[in-house]
């Protein structure tokens, strides 16, 4: 081989060498960033990568979270309608960080499962969460609905009938409580169906307001005008007790509800006042959050996490 060809060769090596290294020049560079002393949560370093021609950082986890087939983490909210599903749900999906939240108070109670929440050692995204907002039942609602709305003989006669079911015998315990608070007497679900049916039959009938006996009965005359003020008296208890579950699947709740009444122009006008039935609530979801913490192992808190 003559010089001049050993000539043309190093000639193009080199020429080639000089192109390898401006193109590499002008390539993207992976480059890693430490990441100590700027908080928890960081790995040990972050990968970025430079675009040296256009000196500027192409977003690496963009382009790679493009390519992910599965999510990197679970989080969003799910929203059930019983308590047992809340319980199954966050039995499901719970960890070591996992707590329930419960906001006992009317008119929004609510138990909220954030299965990834902060630790007492370090924070934690808490957006993975179960939601159960205590769906009332049809029932309960008709029971809130007409406390304390006053209701004319017919239309409350057809109101006890309706809710029956609903109606419930005192406990003992119950009956000396609220006989001794109210100064009244307890009905049984039979005494109001009895009264139901009394009203029902003097609907066009004129009434008069009766004697308060010793022993608390009240009663109320009804009279036709035919039978020239002679009429048939009605025993009216002043306290009954409704058992009515207050949520979809759920326990009944007891409320004691006092029976009132007005007469005027010898028409009358009936009504019932539940006694405190939003503290009956409260305590129907406080035990449902001591349940849930039983059932799930998970400790509890009354009142809402961070972000509600």
């Amino acid at each position: 081989m003559n010089s001049k060809t050993i000539d043309d060769i190093t000639a193009a090596g080199a020429a080639g060498l000089i192109a390898e290294l401006a193109t590499a020049s002008c390539g993207p560079a992976l480059v890693l960033i430490p990441t100590d002393g700027l908080g928890a949560g960081l790995p040990g370093e972050v990968p970025i990568l430079f675009d040296r021609a256009n000196q500027k950082v192409i977003d690496l986890q963009s382009t790679i979270n493009a390519a992910r087939q599965e999510p990197a983490r679970r989080k969003g909210v799910a929203k059930v309608e019983t308590l047992r599903s809340f319980i199954d749900l966050a039995n499901r999906h719970k960890d070591e960080t996992s707590a329930i939240f419960g906001t006992t108070i009317w008119p929004t109670p609510k138990l909220t499962a954030v299965l990834n929440y902060n630790t007492g050692t370090s924070p934690h995204w808490n957006d993975h969460r179960i939601i159960y907002e205590f769906p009332l039942t049809e029932e309960f609602k008709a029971w809130i609905e007409g406390d304390g709305d006053g209701m004319d003989q017919a239309t409350f006669a057809f109101f006890l009938e309706e809710h029956a079911a609903e109606l419930s015998a005192p406990f003992d315990g119950e009956r000396s409580e609220y006989e001794l608070l109210f100064k009244e007497r307890f009905a049984t679900p039979a005494d109001l169906i009895a009264l139901a049916r009394h009203l029902e039959v003097f609907v066009n009938a004129k009434a008069k307001q009766g004697i308060r006996l010793q022993t608390g009965e009240r009663t109320i005359e009804f009279s036709e005008e035919h039978l020239n003020g002679k009429g048939e008296k009605v025993d009216i208890p002043g306290i009954f007790m409704v058992s009515v579950p207050a949520f979809l699947d759920g326990d009944a709740i007891r409320i004691p509800a006092r029976l009132r009444y007005r007469i005027k122009g010898g028409d009358i006008s009936w009504s019932y006042q539940l006694y405190r039935w939003q503290f009956w609530l409260r305590n129907k979801v406080q035990q449902d959050l001591a349940k849930a913490g039983e059932k799930t192992e998970l400790p509890t808190f009354e009142g809402a996490p961070e972000n509600g």
